[in-house]
């Protein structure tokens, strides 16, 4: 779940990795660039354990990406699941992702550990169901809302496919479609490794490859994971290790903390906006809501040339605050003062290879939800995220987001378990009043053995106290905004949805009359 560092939405990062026949993803080079995971352990780095730790009944910690496709273009014209199970099957070792388990620390000493898991039950891992009658965009929100708010078995490798199939009466989309729901934790992908992982198991071509036949799972192919004394050893070494590196870590990253703070109290410096309160900030239940709407990228962009500077990323953000504005105003609960969204900021550096985990920190920006003209909210919207910048840099973030490694595990697992239970979010302030995240992808059609991607939305986690995240995603010259919420606190997701749009509808004309 990240935005791009120039907070826009352009997708032309990413089409090069998308743009020959065999994806950068797929390529053996590539492969030998990510983290080798065979023979060895590789630890959860403090951000990454975080989500381990924020995991809860109510706030399972997984990514949710719903792709639908559209299986006329398969040779044949039929796409079946055996066909998703044997391509997912050839490329298994695209991304450690999918050869990954868990394996905890005993009492919480140290941080987990990914361990290399061969033998994956595919079956188990790869579902298949139907869409129910009326076989509409609502029904099909309604089942990708219960798969996502079901958590994942964090004692196998911790993702999951499911394939459904009959989207006979979704408006604009060819009747026959299939949707495919992936589900990966957290603790292992951002938004980023999220779309690396797409362009393993997609290609640039409708042509289809053969497939092999499907292994019969033998579960005594496992291989057994580090002993607790192993566990225990390193959890020991790391113990004595760690506050040397916090040291050289503060050390490098003094002069940040002390311009960040400078700039926070000097006259006219930037500096957090306040945070109302509003029935997002209730504590989540169990059950959520998704929803989603899409739009021409191009129209995003003409709405920016209106505004000197602004970035599709400002225009995602006030289409987003006139959105929060309509809702709340129609159950008579507008704060006097404006929203704010925390954004995702990834800190990846420009060319990395994109490996597991999260390579994320936070800034915050206010959605100016108390601003009534469309045009002048987007102008206040990109201020706002101009002084969120300002206030910390990009390499600064980096490495002030490492600080979380060398927290003690222990502290930070109890921190983390007693904030679930207790609910605390619910009772503080947050840092926002919801998460509005941006993950650019690629331009270019894409297919799945033959068949063509025509839309993609993306849902996230909840926590106590941020109980609604907008996700924005582009593809092939399209954008698509997706909502996670819990249904006490959004009981009406259409709504919302019907929101959205009418608040870009009022951007636009707005923008170009």
């Amino acid at each position: 779940m990240d935005s791009s560092k120039n907070g826009s939405v352009p997708g032309s990062s990413l089409a090069g990795a998308f743009a020959k026949p065999l994806e950068r993803a797929r390529s053996a080079a590539h492969r030998a660039e990510l983290p080798a995971m065979e023979g060895r352990m590789r630890q959860l780095t403090g951000t990454d354990a975080t989500f381990v730790y924020l995991e809860g009944p109510e706030t399972p910690m997984h990514l949710t990406t719903m792709y639908i496709y559209d299986q006329s273009t398969v040779e044949g014209g039929v796409f079946r699941h055996k066909d998703l199970l044997r391509l997912i099957a050839s490329r298994l070792d695209t991304s450690p992702v999918f050869q990954q388990r868990m394996v905890h620390v005993p009492f919480d000493l140290d941080h987990p550990y990914w361990v290399h898991e061969p033998n994956v039950d595919l079956e188990f891992h790869v579902r298949h169901l139907a869409l129910p009658k009326p076989q509409d965009w609502r029904q099909l929100c309604v089942v990708a809302a219960r798969l996502h708010a079901r958590p994942l078995d964090m004692k196998r490798p911790p993702w999951e496919i499911n394939l459904i199939e009959g989207l006979d009466h979704v408006a604009g989309i060819p009747a026959g479609s299939f949707a495919i729901l992936v589900k990966y934790h957290h603790a292992a992908v951002d938004g980023m490794t999220g779309n690396d992982i797409l362009g393993g198991l997609t290609d640039t071509s409708p042509d289809t490859h053969p497939l092999p036949e499907l292994a019969p799972y033998d579960r005594s192919a496992s291989l057994p994971g580090p002993t607790v004394v192993e566990l225990l050893a390193r959890a020991a070494v790391n113990g004595v290790t760690i506050p040397l590196r916090l040291a050289k870590q503060v050390t490098g990253v003094a002069p940040d903390l002390a311009r960040m703070a400078f700039r926070s109290v000097s006259p006219g410096g930037p500096s957090g906006p306040a945070v109302p309160r509003t029935r997002f900030g209730e504590k989540v239940s169990p059950h959520r809501v998704v929803q989603g709407a899409d739009f021409e990228l191009i129209d995003f962009r003409t709405i920016k040339g209106a505004v000197p500077g602004a970035t599709v990323n400002d225009v995602v953000l006030a289409v987003c605050g006139g959105a929060l504005r309509k809702y709340l105003l129609d159950k008579d609960e507008l704060p006097e003062v404006s929203l704010v969204a925390a954004i995702p900021v990834s800190t990846r550096p420009s060319g990395e290879t994109v490996g597991p985990g999260n390579s994320i920190t936070v800034m915050t920006a206010a959605l100016e939800t108390t601003v009534a003209d469309p045009l002048e909210r987007l102008r206040a919207v990109h201020a706002s995220t101009k002084d969120a910048k300002e206030l910390g840099s990009a390499t600064g973030a980096a490495q002030m987001s490492e600080l979380a490694s060398y927290v003690p595990a222990t502290a930070m697992a109890l921190a983390g378990r007693l904030a679930t239970i207790s609910s605390l979010g619910a009772h503080t302030t947050p840092i926002g009043n919801c998460v509005v995240t941006n993950v650019p992808g690629p331009q270019v059609p894409l297919y799945l053995n033959g068949a063509k991607l025509l839309s993609t939305y993306g849902f996230g986690p909840l926590i106590d106290g941020v109980g609604l995240l907008i996700l924005a995603t582009s593809y092939n010259k399209r954008l698509f905004l997706s909502l996670t919420s819990c249904r006490d606190l959004m009981p009406d997701p259409q709504f919302f949805a019907q929101c959205l749009r009418e608040s870009f509808d009022d951007l636009m004309d707005a923008a170009t009359s």
